[in-house]
């Protein structure tokens, strides 16, 4: 299996001014990603704008930027889709095309049966090659994958691990503890790193890494050595940052962050829009307290 690292960027996709893929500016963002401590890339997630980007636009930037970053990093391509057969005909697609591993989200909506996410996973699984990442998101899918639904999808041998941004710790720990050797369980929330690494967590996907990668990767690094004092003290320096992403939805913030630091990054495509003015006031005082990784 490919290695898709600690510290995963969930990447924003770049718009141009006329609203379409800025491919260019996407492989810019890619590489300064990994020049900024990100070990691997999830494209066309919730943050890169997954709902509103057509097949089309998917498939390419897949390909674009495994070719801007190569063997540099992994590229976890999000190939969710409520409908399964359609989640398996991109799967498919982004392993034609490059991609290192699949990103698979509860389906949200149709709210199936936990039977029913078992067997979603499974059959996605069997028609790639990829390694599969679960992705339990509850407020956004109105759903949660149990624990005992991710164990049993754990024993499924390209079933990799789990992003968990569930916010249910409990449960996270139940996953640690019971699925296979091997499975890995991600933060999807960079808030709460710190506490799934301190109960045998793998990394995270993260947000704020657009910013702070090398800052949230040494805290990690500070975790794995058993620095707890100082990878909390670094936790706790880095927590309004990891707050302010999220005062409106994702990606708002923390696209509006990074065209702030001069990359043109484009606006959200509708329905998202741009940011309040409240909402740039606050993140503009609490950027000013932090130094920026993100090479510009």
């Amino acid at each position: 299996m490919a290695e898709l690292g600690r510290l995963i960027t969930a990447m924003i996709t770049p718009f141009d001014s006329e609203g379409e893929v800025d491919y260019k500016q996407a492989k810019r963002l890619a590489t300064s990603l990994l020049d900024s401590g990100s070990d691997g890339l999830v494209i066309t997630g919730t943050t890169g704008e997954g709902p509103t980007l057509s097949g089309e636009e998917k498939i390419r930037l897949y390909a674009e930027v495994k070719e801007a970053i190569g063997d540099r990093g992994a590229v976890i391509a999000g190939t969710t889709d409520n409908n399964t057969a359609g989640s398996i005909e991109l799967s498919v697609e982004a392993e034609s095309v490059g991609a290192d591993a699949l990103l698979l989200t509860v389906p949200a909506y149709n709210k199936p049966p936990q039977e029913g996410l078992y067997q979603h996973f499974k059959k996605i699984a069997a028609k790639t090659n990829l390694p599969c990442v679960l992705y339990n998101v509850t407020s956004r899918t109105s759903l949660n994958m149990t624990d005992e639904t991710t164990v049993r999808l754990s024993h499924i041998d390209n079933i990799v691990g789990i992003k968990e941004a569930g916010s249910d710790l409990d449960q996270i720990a139940r996953i640690i503890q019971g699925a296979t050797d091997g499975f890995r369980v991600w933060s999807g929330n960079d808030n709460e790193t710190f506490y799934i690494m301190g109960m045998g967590g793998y990394g995270v996907v993260s947000v704020a890494s657009h910013l702070v990668g090398n800052q949230i990767k040494h805290m990690m690094g500070l975790l794995l050595e058993g620095d707890v004092e100082q990878a909390a003290a670094e936790h706790r320096r880095l927590l309004p940052l990891f707050k302010v992403l999220f005062v409106e939805s994702n990606p708002i913030p923390v696209k509006y962050a990074v065209n702030s630091l001069g990359f043109d990054a484009g606006e959200p495509r509708l329905p998202l829009v741009p940011p309040q003015e409240k909402t740039v006031a606050e993140l503009t005082k609490v950027m000013a307290n932090y130094q920026i990784d993100l090479p510009v």
